[in-house]
């Protein structure tokens, strides 16, 4: 195990202790052991874009309909980017996916945060790289008899064994977005509105995210093939990765999705007056509304 130490909290339950694939630790779960269902009770879990996916789907309803019935809001930094937690009982943290005897309902299809647990995934980035660095750490929360267990194994057969690469792989391209945003920091500035709602639609509103992609006017700004178009309108995946790369594009000003030529600023130009009266209804919107409404069409 590394001896690398992160900068925690007091009473943190994360160990400070960088541990890598290799680094063996020993835990174990499974229904009858004395703590059985204590973590769903004890909830607060942040969803990534493929967790609602995968969600969502299992639930059979629209990302929409799932963001209302089991998310809540939050903002991930100062600016009030937008980020969703999964929906709990009022009165105390307990999960509405848990069942009192069966443990998890949709448990092949539960988030990433669940399958990581009792690790932590901590993703990096320095300020002058554009990569980032993903790392692991070891979380002892005092409900847990897990730890107890003798079944020794490494971080990366645990990553294996429950099926959480996959949901690395497919989150990547959102933890990078937002390590950008927030390594950037005053050079980018406080994104617009209409740029926090597009986050949000790709993010976390995915099926949302495609009545904006069959809009009029998308493709005549964006110079995509027909061969893509049709992909990312038929699959989420597909159409999470092209979000990402649209992100980039419109928060950080990288090139990831050409343009027509000229179509952008003809496009600006027919619209200017539009845009000022719609950033002006959108500010004062914001300054009504709570913070998860403004994202949720009715």
């Amino acid at each position: 195990m590394s001896e690398e130490k992160f900068d925690l909290p007091n009473q943190s339950p994360v160990l400070p202790a960088q541990l890598k694939p290799e680094s063996k630790f020993c835990f174990n779960c499974y229904p009858g052991i004395s703590c059985f269902n204590a973590c769903c009770k004890q909830a607060d879990i942040t969803l990534a874009p493929y967790d609602i996916i995968r969600l969502k789907n299992r639930l059979g309803m629209s990302s929409t309909e799932f963001l209302k019935k089991h998310t809540v809001p939050f903002e991930i930094d100062a600016h009030g980017l937008p980020g969703v937690k999964l929906r709990t009982t009022d009165d105390e943290p307990v999960c509405l996916l848990m069942d009192e005897e069966k443990g998890c309902t949709v448990y092949e299809d539960r988030p990433a945060a669940c399958r990581y647990y009792p690790m932590g995934l901590l993703a990096s980035r320095k300020q002058d790289e554009y990569h980032d660095e993903q790392h692991y750490a070891i979380v002892k929360e005092e409900h847990c008899r897990g730890h107890e267990e003798e079944r020794e194994l490494s971080v990366q057969e645990y990553r294996e064994e429950q099926g959480v690469i996959e949901y690395d792989e497919l989150n990547r391209g959102y933890l990078q977005l937002i390590l950008k945003k927030k390594s950037a920091g005053p050079a980018i500035g406080k994104p617009s509105p209409t740029s926090f709602q597009l986050f949000f639609m790709v993010c976390y509103d995915t099926d949302r995210f495609v009545k904006f992609l069959t809009s009029p006017n998308f493709r005549k700004v964006y110079d995509i093939s027909d061969e893509l178009y049709e992909s990312i309108l038929a699959d989420d995946i597909e159409r999470l990765k092209f979000g990402y790369d649209l992100l980039k594009q419109v928060l950080f000003g990288e090139d990831t999705v050409p343009l027509h030529k000229d179509a952008y600023e003809k496009r600006m130009e027919e619209r200017r007056e539009i845009l000022e009266a719609r950033r002006q209804a959108e500010i004062a919107l914001h300054q009504q509304k709570a913070p998860f409404e403004e994202y949720i069409e009715d």
